[in-house]
């Protein structure tokens, strides 16, 4: 089956560190679906805005070509993939298969979000354009389809999570110093608490002394984690 874009994501992550590990973590966090040319008609959303939540299907973009499911190294054959991965609820130590988790490391790199509907308006150039909160793709994804959620069919609460329901995770506490607090757009300062929050670092990296980098909108965030505390250091 050939598929292409149907719109592309704008996001203030600008690459997948960072990005939250599942949708509807970070309300706070707001983006926009654009529509290819072949689609920017209004009759295409007629109706959309009954609904308070949409599902994307879309493209791990930000991996690389060929990468291995469980290791994200390049391979030459699809038969040489190793069908494991390795959860960062787990703490990224123990495997299991990858269809039963929802790693981006996939034989296939579609992805699956469900996204909560803020408005549509319509733009004189970009035709409708889709504003939602809680994403988990970065700038630029592709996206290739879109459908609403319909609680009768989606929602499941008595549902089990796997290992999830097993593993308790807490999120990390951010500090901002008021100096650099300043220098972002107020509109997203909170968007930003809420990723840092979510804990962007490998799940196997608990080194105190190592500053890491998360870029955010035309920044640079520098970062570094000790008991609990994310502190940010410098905005390049």
């Amino acid at each position: 089956m050939d598929i292409q874009p149907i719109a592309h994501f704008e996001s203030p992550l600008k690459s997948k560190f960072g990005i939250p590990r599942q949708s509807g973590l970070v309300d706070e966090l707001t983006g926009r679906i654009v529509f290819e040319h072949a689609f920017r008609k209004m009759e295409a959303v007629r109706g959309m805005e009954t609904f308070d939540y949409l599902w994307l299907i879309w493209e791990f973009s930000g991996n690389k070509k060929g990468e291995n499911a469980s290791t994200g190294s390049a391979t030459v054959e699809r038969k040489e993939l190793n069908l494991t991965v390795r959860p960062p609820r787990l703490g990224g130590n123990k495997r299991i298969g990858v269809f039963a988790s929802r790693s981006p490391f996939r034989p296939n790199g579609l992805g699956l979000s469900c996204v909560r509907l803020d408005r549509v308006e319509e733009d004189p150039q970009l035709g409708p354009v889709i504003y939602v909160r809680g994403a988990d793709l970065m700038d630029g994804t592709p996206i290739y389809d879109i459908k609403p959620y319909v609680v009768y069919a989606d929602a499941h609460p008595e549902a089990r999570s796997g290992f999830v329901d097993e593993t308790k995770w807490e999120p990390l506490h951010v500090e901002i110093p008021d100096k650099l607090a300043v220098r972002i757009p107020e509109a997203h300062l909170g968007a930003l608490k809420a990723t840092l929050a979510q804990d962007p670092r490998p799940a196997f990296h608990d080194d105190p002394e190592r500053t890491y980098g998360m870029p955010f909108l035309d920044m640079d965030v520098r970062f570094r984690v000790k008991d609990g505390t994310l502190t940010v250091l410098d905005l390049l």
